[in-house]
């Protein structure tokens, strides 16, 4: 292709970039302009047409000497305002020739039938149909005319002029192809001087945007929500750096990290400078359904007062730099759940006593809250439970007031219903303040409580055969001597039911195994229930403990020096299996299995990081795993029952 051709296209291709930004730019001003008409009410549209119409009768006016009286043709519009006077006596040749050039022009002349005007005749002009202008491009060139050489005869003699002819014949092929080079620069002078203006159109096409412009782009909500999703997708596939729309469900491998502690890999750390700076994380949970998404809570930033004073941040394994969702509270969160039947709802108790719903389908304020009254909660809510089956379930929640209450999850105006757990025996208040509470397995009714005092209680939601509603007072489960931090009972899981043993840790640096006592057996006076174990190797308050969902001598537990330990009842009772320091040492509050398998777990910090680990081959029970549990709690309660007997009799008198 030649430099010609070349040039050509490429004109081509300018003047069809162009023509498409010239009609992008008429589309947008026609889409302006309809919605502008569109939202413009009809009243309004009525009063400006009858405000036209009136503007235009006072100025014409029923006595106008250029208003014709003539009635219109039919269909036919009429100009109410350009009439012509035309004088009588024109000669027929000169009208008919001046009716040919102004019927051309699409005038229609009507004659008047006035008695005031019988020596003239009027012509209204009507505008005929106009046919649509079409715009023709056409290329134009204007070549230099061909140089004419004329030799005058009479200043040269006849042997220069016999010479003359010889070189002119000679030279004349030459001359031509001069001529037809300088033909061709001109062309191309022209062809170059076009693309020139064409780029210069272009750019004022694709013009700066004002600063008016461009704020209304960047706050526009379509294209705020485009940005937050996209940015979404793509951190998610730069972050694991694989199709994760083929494979969504897909885990993490962890990496390696020996100094944290054996067989432990640390995942990732979830932290956002922008919302959870200077806040603690007060508890965490996993999704039933999606494994890759874990979910904290928040309380206040004291440095941020013109933030929410709460906050509850959905996290993704695959998106490390934010989080997939926030939502804002009005009260510091202490506790959430993600409902089991419902993927997309979470919900939150709060420091005022309210409960709140979120929906990851909408924005950050929650979809539902309950009211601040009597009705509910008006203390701390540290205990949120989700309990039942898909079609009959409750959000169990409790206060520190003593205050149980059951909700519907479509219907938080009012609690379904409301228990007072109520201790006689206490001295100075009858009330029970909740610290912790926990179902056992495919139970809904019967739970138990961990309270600040350090004992921990069963209560029935119901009554029931040999028991009332209300708290048991009479079997108190005595061990602690803080208050209860958590409160866990173990999973059904497995060829043998542990769904009786339950573990609980305290501020008092301890951990303590439990076997809950038969219901069918409630005691009639006040009785003691001792621990079956005692677990003494914390650094500091032991903040949360949780047993593993598949392994049924495997429990976890974080407290206040930041230590992570996984203890393995069938490998030792007396020291951690592993023991992992987690971060800068400060505690650790809350911790969370995997609800997949069981190899993750997630640890919620008070320097607001959530902290995800794998735990790797230690998640995998043996077949004979169960049955070695059985033997270890043989030895643990034989061993506390001398432990037990050892201590009385120190404390009998005479010994």
């Amino acid at each position: 292709m030649s430099d010609n051709q070349r040039l050509r296209s490429q004109i081509e291709e300018k003047r069809a970039k162009l023509a498409d930004l010239r009609q992008r730019r008429l589309d947008k001003q026609k889409e302006t302009a309809q919605r502008k008409v569109s939202e413009s009410s009809p009243a309004a549209k009525a009063s400006k047409i009858e405000d036209v119409n009136e503007i235009v009768d006072r100025v014409l006016g029923d006595n106008s000497p250029y208003r014709s009286h003539t009635p219109s043709v039919p269909s036919t519009p009429v100009n109410r305002g350009k009439t012509l006077p035309v004088q009588h006596g024109l000669s027929s040749g000169r009208e008919s020739r001046q009716s040919d050039f102004t019927s051309d022009r699409g005038v229609l002349f009507t004659k008047s039938t006035d008695s005031g005007t019988d020596d003239a005749m009027e012509k209204t002009l009507v505008p005929r149909h106009i046919p649509d202008l079409v715009d023709v491009e056409q290329e134009l060139f204007e070549l230099p005319q061909r140089e004419r050489v004329i030799y005058n005869k009479e200043v040269q003699t006849m042997s220069f002029e016999d010479d003359l002819d010889t070189f002119a014949a000679e030279s004349a092929p030459h001359r031509r192809s001069h001529e037809h080079e300088t033909d061709q620069e001109a062309v191309d002078k022209e062809l170059l001087a076009e693309s020139v203006q064409l780029d210069t159109e272009i750019e004022e096409e694709i013009r700066d945007l004002s600063e008016e412009e461009r704020a209304g782009i960047l706050t526009a909500p379509e294209f705020l929500e485009f940005i937050e999703q996209s940015s979404k997708i793509v951190q998610r596939a730069l972050n694991d750096n694989y199709d994760y729309l083929s494979d969504y469900t897909r885990g993490l491998e962890a990496g390696a990290d020996e100094s944290e502690g054996r067989k432990v890999k640390r995942v990732c750390a979830f932290s956002d400078e922008r919302y959870t700076k200077n806040r603690s994380i007060t508890d965490v949970d996993w999704s039933p359904k999606y494994p890759e998404l874990s979910v904290a809570s928040y309380n206040k930033n004291p440095a941020a007062l013109n933030e929410p004073d709460g906050i509850v941040a959905v996290w993704n394994l695959h998106m490390v730099e934010r989080p997939e969702f926030v939502f804002h509270s009005q009260s510091d969160v202490l506790s959430v759940t993600f409902s089991p039947f419902h993927s997309n709802l979470i919900f939150g108790g709060t420091y005022s006593g309210q409960i709140l719903l979120w929906d990851t389908r909408s924005k950050h304020l929650p979809v539902l809250k309950t009211p601040l009254s009597a009705a509910g909660h008006t203390h701390p809510v540290y205990a949120i439970q989700m309990v039942g089956t898909q079609n009959a379930h409750n959000l169990i929640t409790s206060s520190t007031d003593g205050t149980v209450c059951s909700w519907l999850v479509d219907m938080l105006a009012q609690p379904q219903e409301t228990l007072e757990l109520i201790h006689a025996g206490h001295n100075k208040t009858g009330e029970v303040a909740i610290t912790a509470l926990d179902f056992p397995a495919n139970e809904t009714t019967t739970f138990w409580t961990g309270t600040e005092e350090g004992n921990l209680y069963q209560a029935n939601r119901y009554d029931r055969a040999g028991a009332k509603a209300g708290l048991n007072q009479y079997d108190i489960y005595r061990g602690h001597a803080g208050p209860v931090m958590g409160l866990n009972f173990h999973p059904l899981v497995g060829p043998v039911d542990f769904s009786d043993l339950f573990l609980s840790c305290s501020a008092d640096w301890t951990i303590k195994l439990w076997r809950a006592k038969s219901l069918q057996k409630p005691s009639s006076t006040p009785h003691n229930i001792p621990p079956i174990y005692s677990f003494d190797e914390a650094n500091d308050y032991v903040y949360d403990v949780k047993w593993h969902p598949n392994h049924p001598a495997l429990f976890g537990s974080v407290d206040g020096s930041g230590r992570f330990d996984l203890w393995n009842l069938n490998t030792d009772t007396e020291v951690p299996t592993v023991t992992t320091n987690v971060g800068s040492g400060r505690a650790i509050n809350k911790l969370a299995w995997d609800k997949k398998d069981g190899r993750r777990v997630v640890l919620g910090g008070s320097d607001g990081q959530l902290r995800v680990y794998d735990i790797g081959d230690l998640s995998i029970p043996r077949e004979s795993e169960w049955v070695d549990m059985q033997k270890s709690l043989a030895s643990m309660t034989s061993a506390q029952a001398s432990v037990s007997v050892e201590e009385s009799s120190k404390s009998t008198p005479g010994r």
